[in-house]
């Protein structure tokens, strides 16, 4: 029996206690963004440290300038076989999760894991079921099979999970960049997206970035009686989504100033990968009670996903919405802009661009107010490092076909925070499924991908270190 056999053989003997730990770890509400539940996101960092320090890690609670990150490290064996060293490997994930609302919706409890049998056989909803708690719980238990099976660990590992991912990760950069040199690695792994199928493993090979902001339309000095002013006035309401309105084109194009500049299109060979994958738009578009797609029109529906830019108003607010009527023209009006960016776009021109797009076309008594959330550039991976190959095989070893090369069309800040200032690419290789619900109410995760997610997170290491 090779050493993975038996490394493989000890995670399958573990599996219910991986996934007990993983259900006890759901059970603490960690909400990020409550400060109601700061004493909670403690001890959900101080769960996840314990089980570092029990795996032979030296693991600490660091604090920040809000939430504990946990960082841990693991010297990983005293000589490899044949000679040389190991490589470093950085682990990073994520301990805190969204709010749960609204409560109504939920089938049960969001922080009373639930296992519900499915059409791939049992889940668990919880809040945090896949993202992260389940995925770090993955690799979590990746490690204590080796530990267990051998006595330590095959690679020098470092494990950072932080606790404000969900709100930002405000403190994240300024935590890595003073703790730079401690967290320098030869790679970052991160289990924070998703599959193709339940059957057909995927890497991320790029992410989105984007630019988030907010802005507000201000006009008269306070609201106004809409039969005694309305005709003279202002009204910023009409102002704000008038202009925002002309966000897009006819053909789906979007309207700032310099938006595209930078952009390069797909390579042929990346178009053809994914024209492979049979993607179902009308299938993706269904299941979430739509059947008109939208976007740039004239190009692929993977291609709209992962490789082209968006812009979205993810909120919009002003006036009486109440129960019934309230005659007035508001003070002021706010909407809360995202521009999903792809690679070769200046997030901070962006920025700069859409207050340029405002600001030509709103009248002049209009006085507007930005607010800028977060940006982060769109990233591409290098498919061709040692890394991301051991990561393909692991994957292939597991599921018995490779691993499809896939966008993302999310952002995930941290990862430009570790490429900037750490120096280093990341493997994405994550275990969601579309359907998980990731954010909503009733979010779950499969037990086949958890317990599929832990044996390649245990191949992974094996070959990384042969």
């Amino acid at each position: 029996m090779t050493q993975i056999d038996t490394v493989l053989a000890q995670a399958e003997a573990g599996m219910a206690a991986a996934q007990q730990r993983w259900i006890n770890w759901l059970r603490i509400p960690s909400i990020g963004a409550a400060p109601e539940h700061a004493a909670d996101c403690r001890a959900a960092a101080e769960f996840a440290r314990q089980q570092l320090e029990d795996m032979g890690f030296d693991a600490k609670l660091r604090e920040t300038g809000g939430h504990p990150a946990i960082v841990a490290h693991h010297p990983g064996p005293a000589a490899r076989l044949g000679g040389g060293e190991v490589p470093h490997l950085l682990y990073y994930g994520h301990y805190d999760v969204q709010p749960a609302d609204p409560l109504s919706l939920w089938n049960s409890p969001p922080f009373e894991p639930t296992i519900v049998d499915g059409p791939h056989g049992p889940r668990v909803y919880a809040r945090g079921a896949v993202d992260d708690k389940g995925q770090v719980a993955m690799w979590l238990g990746a490690f204590r099979a080796w530990f267990d099976a051998t006595g330590g660990l095959p690679c020098r590992i470092t494990a950072l999970i932080e606790g404000e991912e969900e709100t930002g990760s405000v403190n994240f950069k300024p935590f890595v960049i003073a703790n730079r040199d401690e967290l320098k690695a030869d790679i970052c792994i991160i289990s924070d997206t998703g599959m193709w199928d339940i059957d057909t493993p995927a890497i991320s090979s790029s992410l989105r970035g984007m630019t988030y902001m907010e802005v507000t339309l201000k006009a008269a000095s306070r609201d106004l009686h809409s039969g005694m002013y309305g005709g003279s006035a202002l009204n910023p309401i009409n102002a704000l989504t008038r202009a925002l309105g002309q966000l897009t084109d006819d053909q789906g194009r979007i309207q700032v100033p310099g938006f595209y500049d930078g952009i390069t299109d797909i390579s042929a060979g990346k178009a053809n990968q994914w024209a492979s994958l049979g993607f179902d738009e009308s299938k993706f578009l269904g299941d979430i009670g739509l059947s008109v797609p939208v976007g740039e029109a004239g190009r692929g529906a993977l291609e709209r996903l992962w490789a082209r830019p968006t812009v979205d108003i993810c909120g919009i607010w002003g006036g009486y919405s109440g129960p019934g009527t309230k005659t007035v023209i508001a003070a002021e009006a706010s909407a809360k802009v995202s521009f999903r960016l792809v690679p070769g776009q200046d997030p901070e021109a962006v920025q700069q661009g859409f207050i340029a797009f405002m600001k030509a076309r709103v009248p002049a008594d209009a006085k507007l107010e930005f607010t800028t959330f977060g940006t982060s550039p769109g990233l591409e991976m290098n498919t061709d490092s040692p890394f991301m190959q051991a990561a393909q095989a692991a994957l292939t070893d597991e599921y018995g076909r490779p691993a499809v090369m896939i966008g993302c069309g999310g952002s995930i800040p941290v990862v430009d925070t570790i490429t900037r200032e750490l120096g280093m690419d990341s493997v994405l290789m994550g275990f969601g499924l579309d359907d998980d619900q990731v954010h909503s109410p009733n979010e779950k995760f499969e037990v086949r991908c958890f317990q599929q997610g832990l044996r390649s997170h245990a191949r992974l290491l094996g070959k990384l270190a042969g």
